[in-house]
């Protein structure tokens, strides 16, 4: 890390989006370079006078198939937008809350991982402690800069990460920085 901060000067890690934006965008973008999950985003936000679960619940499943989502994935918006819409996520609570907890209730709604709940913790709650073990690019870049490019486990993860208590967050914002300097939002 003494390495990899002063490489990014003023950057950080930011928030951006109200809590089913952000969700909904990291559902588009699960499985797709961020190059594509943005151009998806951009038809399909143009879709709804405003980018809200009701609005999203009024939306033509062909519309949306026609924006670039899969069929799969409007389930997941949708099912997204019904959870939002019928009160049963609790956003006003989430900031009083264990990281585990809203781990549980995201992972309630289809289409949503313990990958895309940390990433949400990490980008829209900005919790600062959270080391998701299951991110291809925190895999990849300790494995260039702590293990000279050697596969590492999550084992060797945990170790490394031990350090950046209770910093993990932030730590693995630098590390996928070393990777690409140009930061993905969600």
């Amino acid at each position: 890390m003494k390495r990899l901060i002063p490489q990014h000067g003023d950057a950080a890690l930011q928030t951006r989006g109200d809590a089913f934006v952000t969700l909904a965008r990291s559902v588009i973008g699960q499985q797709i370079s961020v190059k594509a999950a943005q151009r998806v985003w951009d038809r399909f936000a143009a879709l709804p006078a405003e980018m809200n679960p009701t609005e999203v619940l009024r939306l033509r499943v062909d519309d949306m198939r026609a924006a670039g989502l899969s069929a799969r994935k409007v389930e997941y918006i949708v099912d997204l937008a019904l959870h939002f819409d019928a009160g049963k996520l609790r956003p006003g609570q989430w900031q009083d809350m264990a990281d585990e907890a809203i781990i549980t209730e995201l992972t309630a709604i289809r289409g949503i991982g313990r990958w895309t709940a940390e990433m949400f913790l990490i980008f829209h709650l900005m919790r600062p402690n959270v080391l998701p073990l299951d991110d291809v690019g925190l895999l990849k870049g300790i494995s260039l800069n702590y293990f000279s490019g050697e596969s590492v486990s999550r084992s060797d993860v945990r170790e490394v990460a031990q350090a950046w208590q209770p910093w993990c967050s932030v730590a693995t914002w630098y590390i996928w920085r070393s990777l690409d300097p140009l930061p993905v939002s969600y």
